[in-house]
């Protein structure tokens, strides 16, 4: 018997906007989630089999560390099509942190960070 209460069940993420129609074109057109169903509780999105619901509320503080991240297999590449559909890439002045906003961490990982609309801090990272 297993001692895990729900690490066997899917994981929902949940994100907070503050506008669902500008929040929507920022995920399915910008990002490429495929938009599963809206309504006034949330714009809901297939993130590669996660749930993410893009809920709205009416006063938002973003937070100050990543609240959504996806692995990438070439963060370069990733990083690069993503600025070229308008994606702004955080600088942070982490001295190994390249000109496309990729840090490079001690262990190998590398990480870069960009904001949805409403200013959620969201990564893409290469392991």
């Amino acid at each position: 018997m297993s001692n895990s209460i729900i690490g066997n069940s899917k994981l929902v993420g949940f994100v907070a906007t503050r506008d669902q129609a500008r929040a929507k074109v920022f995920y399915q057109d910008v990002l490429g989630l495929k938009l599963v169903s809206e309504d006034q509780f949330a714009t809901v999105f297939d993130a590669n089999g996660t749930m993410l619901r893009v809920t709205p509320v009416r006063e938002l503080a973003p937070a100050q560390y990543t609240v959504l991240g996806w692995e990438v297999a070439d963060i370069s590449a990733t990083v690069a099509a993503m600025s070229r559909a308008g994606v702004k890439f955080e600088q942070y002045g982490f001295p190994t942190q390249d000109v496309q906003g990729i840090w490079s961490a001690p262990g190998g990982t590398k990480v870069a960070w960009f904001k949805d609309p409403d200013g959620n801090i969201l990564s893409v990272a290469q392991h």
